[in-house]
């Protein structure tokens, strides 16, 4: 699944009280704007519309090749260091 990035305009000192109270309340701006965004899709879009979508991602995901493991040097071990 692709996902794509939305980019809005707020103001900025706005922004930065909400970031600055939500943080008061462990609450995550990220999250909830998450949240919203979904409660939006499911608000607007049909939901046959929706059990295609999800059927459709769950086939790509399933098709996909599993990622190969990278290799790391463990936290005790260091390159090129004697």
């Amino acid at each position: 699944m692709k996902n794509a990035t939305l980019t809005m305009t707020f103001s900025a000192e706005r922004l930065d009280a909400l970031t600055f109270h939500m943080g008061k309340k462990d609450a995550d701006l990220q999250a909830e704007l998450g949240e919203f965004l979904q409660k939006l899709y499911e608000k607007y879009v049909p939901q046959a519309t929706r059990e295609y979508l999800d059927d459709r991602i769950a086939r790509e995901e399933n098709a996909r090749p599993p990622r190969p493991n990278r290799s790391r040097p463990s936290a005790g071990q260091t390159e090129g260091r004697e």
